[in-house]
């Protein structure tokens, strides 16, 4: 069994989305994006954790939901978008890390959150 290890979306459609005030009703809405990386997460402990990771952090969080992220203007939307991300992320991943340390994948979003 073959498992493909990247997503690709159209970066210039995706940019373009999420540059109008149409980008709710598009197809790469971030409800949708967000709805992929939960389910993606979801097979965290049934497929190796690294896949799991690098498909989830590294391809869509990092490639796809950022970008929506920093075009999305401060306030209570983007803490909202944000919230909904941390929700999404197994709390196993997290328990032997430091205090004030976070995952490699996880550093863009964390400076994103320290904005």
């Amino acid at each position: 069994m073959h498992i493909i290890l990247d997503i690709f979306l159209n970066i210039k459609l995706l940019i373009l989305c999420f540059s109008t005030p149409l980008a709710t009703t598009n197809a790469y809405s971030f409800s949708s994006l967000l709805q992929l990386l939960s389910n993606v997460l979801l097979w965290d402990g049934i497929v190796q954790e690294d896949t799991v990771r690098d498909l989830g952090l590294s391809k869509l969080l990092n490639r796809y939901l950022l970008l929506n992220l920093l075009n999305t203007p401060p306030g209570p939307d983007n803490i909202e978008k944000c919230n909904k991300v941390v929700a999404c992320l197994p709390e196993r991943w997290f328990q032997d890390l430091k205090s004030g340390s976070t995952l490699p994948e996880l550093q863009n979003f964390c400076q994103h959150l320290l904005q």
